[in-house]
């Protein structure tokens, strides 16, 4: 299957809504973990440090097998983080996996 990065932007000030709407992001999440199809997933901090604190985060990568752009699109639009405006913009891309 395909894989598809989905990049995700934060809105300014977004942590205390990420936090709010966090798990059910995961569990998103956990369910393409549990169907092999997650490559990588994780938050940008807003600052460089493993964890930002109060700085928070400025959006949030996923790299994942999906049938082809649409369908994708279609989970990326479903998500918790866009469906409850904690990401501003939502780039879905084609992604080849060279290295390792």
């Amino acid at each position: 299957m395909p894989l598809y990065a989905i990049i995700g932007t934060d809105k300014p000030d977004s942590l205390a809504d990420r936090l709010a709407v966090r798990p059910a992001h995961l569990a998103r999440i956990q369910a393409l973990v549990d169907a092999g199809r997650l490559v990588l997933a994780g938050p940008f901090p807003a600052i460089d440090h493993v964890d930002p604190g109060p700085a928070g985060f400025t959006g949030s990568l996923i790299v994942a097998e999906f049938t082809d752009l649409a369908a994708a699109q279609a989970w990326a639009s479903e998500d918790p983080y866009s469906k409850d405006g904690i990401f501003t913009d939502v780039v879905v891309k084609p992604f080849r996996h060279v290295l390792p």
